[in-house]
């Protein structure tokens, strides 16, 4: 089940997957809207969540706190941080025995970023809640980690990572040269939705071309 605010590019996803795709539009920042998706749409269809990956995430800017609007800051907490709590809460709280949740975090959330403080706070908002929730599921044996991806070239990064002088920073300042393809993360991903990582909660795993090693 693909789940996002914009229909074109859920139903381009889907194409590429084949007849086992579903998808259905919703904001995950709204309360009423992941309520629908859990009772109407996912339960209704499939009966069970075996694993819930949240990966809906919004940058709008790149500026110091100083020309940071107040709206700015909560479009992004809301999505980034909210939005997570929301589908922990109803997708995640639907879950039983077995089920992984995967919370797509950044090396936002364990490092600064300059000019990114909404964004850092809720990266770093989201590995916390990470690790608090997987004290509270292990009992029940609903895994809970995250997934800390580096630069991503995305529709999201593209214009910064391409940028003639930010572009070229951030290439520098990554050990491995170069910024990641989407598909660099697709095994991390795997892997926490997996039985290869049933003893594993609470963590994040971090893959960023060495951006935290140093």
């Amino acid at each position: 089940m693909l789940v996002g605010r914009t229909r074109a590019t859920l139903e381009e996803v889907a194409a590429s997957i084949g007849d086992n795709a579903f998808i259905q539009t919703a904001d995950v920042s709204k309360e009423a809207d992941v309520l629908a998706l859990t009772r109407r749409q996912v339960l209704t269809k499939y009966g069970k969540i075996d694993v819930l990956v949240n990966n809906a995430g919004v940058n709008a800017i790149f500026k110091g706190i100083e020309r940071t609007s107040m709206e700015e800051w909560q479009t992004i907490i809301d999505v980034n941080l909210t939005g997570v709590f929301l589908c922990c809460k109803h997708l995640g709280g639907a879950m039983t025995k077995g089920g992984s949740v995967i919370n797509v975090s950044s090396v936002a959330g364990h490092s600064g970023l300059l000019r990114s403080v909404p964004y850092c706070a809720s990266k770093g908002g989201v590995e916390m809640l990470t690790k608090a929730l997987a004290l509270d599921w292990a009992t029940k044996g609903v895994r809970v980690n995250t997934l800390a991806p580096g630069w991503v070239d995305t529709d999201l990064t593209h214009g910064l990572l391409e940028h003639d002088v930010h572009g070229q920073r951030l290439r520098a300042r990554t050990p491995m040269g170069r910024f990641a393809a989407p598909n660099d993360m697709a095994g991390g991903v795997v892997f926490l939705a997996s039985d290869a990582s049933s003893y594993m909660t609470g963590q994040s795993l971090v893959i960023d071309g060495g951006w935290t090693a140093g």
